[in-house]
């Protein structure tokens, strides 16, 4: 009785008719599997073909050559396609020319299919480095993929939009340590990314592209208000809500650190664990919580003056937003009465921070007035820190850049394209 053994080798013959992602119009010959990787042998039909120096049409065969082409995986196994290109030879003119076919470039060692599933998971995943073992192929290969499409996909800015909105974050690039984001501010996409944060970056960047824009949404930056008041003609800026509350829990907590250093080991760590209850909603806070308030703004009265502080500024801003853009004198006018009851109260950490909103007074107007945020420009920035520490930097400010602005262009693809 004789055993049937498998071959080093095993080969599938495929006797049937069957079109295959990528392999249009592609006959194929058979398939092998060699240990770990399959082999693909195919060719392309016999057909009139149109010479490319003088237009005749011939179907006289040259010759014969064998191209190693890198496939995207079959069932998690490396996959080569080995196309025997028929190479044709015009009859009038005497020109040889390899015939046409639909799934791998001229001069390429890879098909279309890869390098597009390619492209679009080096914009997707977290470093090169994985996508180069993920598709077997050199960290160099997916860099340059990454680098075409980025010169292909981003295009320079032709003139920035009416609204826009500007901020800072952390790259860490080979061109300085802070990068600079301009978004849209209506559409809320970002649009480019400036080098550095310097004064004359930001100013020459809003002379070139920024003969439209008209309303400028900003955190409290001294440097970008100078920039963007030297670049523009008296554009409308308008503080972000986020960063101007925030002077007032700052003096808050302020406050908080300077009273209770001066308490016993167990009421100083347990309302440094119970902080938070200062800076929740007074409406929102549960029983247990508001006892703890009550305790310890009880056991100082500058604590408790600063909480009432506090609250006097949530009023004015929950007030304010509902005035809007009609009753913006009254809010104007109730902000000043709370420049002046901080004034009373002497405490030094809200005396110094109203300085800043009174500095900024303007600008906190404009927000009630335009209902812009640059909430989601943060949204943005988080995404990039994220992104940047999964792939742990990016020294290259090009391919910082590209990165992210590509990654928000992209974020409706899914990963699985090939």
């Amino acid at each position: 009785m004789t055993k049937n053994k498998k071959k080093k080798g095993d080969t599938c013959q495929l006797n049937i008719t069957i079109t295959m992602p990528g392999l249009k119009e592609v006959e194929i010959k058979r398939i092998e599997q060699v240990e770990d990787r399959v082999a693909i042998h195919v060719e392309m039909p016999v057909r009139v073909q149109c010479c490319p120096r003088c237009g005749n049409k011939t179907k006289r065969i040259h010759d014969y050559r064998i191209q190693k082409i890198k496939h995207l995986k079959w069932f998690e196994r490396f996959t080569y396609i080995f196309y025997k290109k028929r190479r044709y030879k015009c009859d009038k003119c005497g020109k040889e020319f390899a015939e046409e076919n639909s799934f791998v470039d001229r001069y390429q060692r890879f098909s279309r299919e890869w390098n597009q599933a390619v492209n679009v998971r080096s914009v997707k995943t977290k470093s090169f480095i994985e996508v180069a073992m993920q598709y077997g192929s050199s960290v160099s290969t997916v860099i340059r993929r990454f680098d075409q499409l980025a010169q292909k996909e981003l295009k320079e800015i032709k003139e920035l939009p009416k609204v826009i909105a500007i901020d800072e974050y952390k790259g860490d690039t080979q061109e300085g340590k802070y990068q600079v984001i301009i978004a849209d501010g209506e559409t809320r996409e970002p649009i480019d990314i400036l080098p550095n944060r310097r004064k004359k970056t930001i100013t020459n960047y809003l002379r070139k592209y920024g003969a439209k824009v008209e309303v400028v949404i900003m955190d409290m930056s001294r440097t970008f208000k100078a920039a963007v008041r030297k670049a523009l003609d008296q554009p409308i800026i308008v503080a972000d809500h986020f960063h101007f509350c925030r002077y007032i829990y700052w003096a808050l907590d302020g406050v908080r650190k300077r009273v209770q250093s001066t308490w016993s080991d167990c009421d100083r760590k347990r309302c440094k664990k119970m902080k938070y209850v200062f800076y929740k909603n007074s409406d929102k806070l549960e029983e247990k919580e508001r006892w703890y308030l009550n305790r310890y703004i009880k056991m100082s009265k500058e604590l408790e003056t600063a909480y009432n502080l506090k609250e006097a500024f949530c009023r004015w801003f929950k007030k304010a937003k509902q005035n809007g853009c009609e009753g913006i004198r009254n809010t104007k006018e109730e902000l000043h009465r709370f420049y002046e009851f901080v004034e009373q109260t002497g405490i030094e950490e809200f005396v110094r921070n109203i300085k800043t909103l009174k500095n900024w007074e303007i600008e906190i107007l404009n927000s009630f007035i335009y209902e812009y945020s640059n909430g989601f420009l943060e949204g943005i920035n988080n995404h990039s820190k994220v992104m940047k520490r999964n792939a742990y930097g990016f020294t290259n400010y090009d391919r910082s850049r590209a990165r992210i602005l590509l990654t928000h262009k992209y974020k409706n693809i899914g990963v699985h394209v090939g």
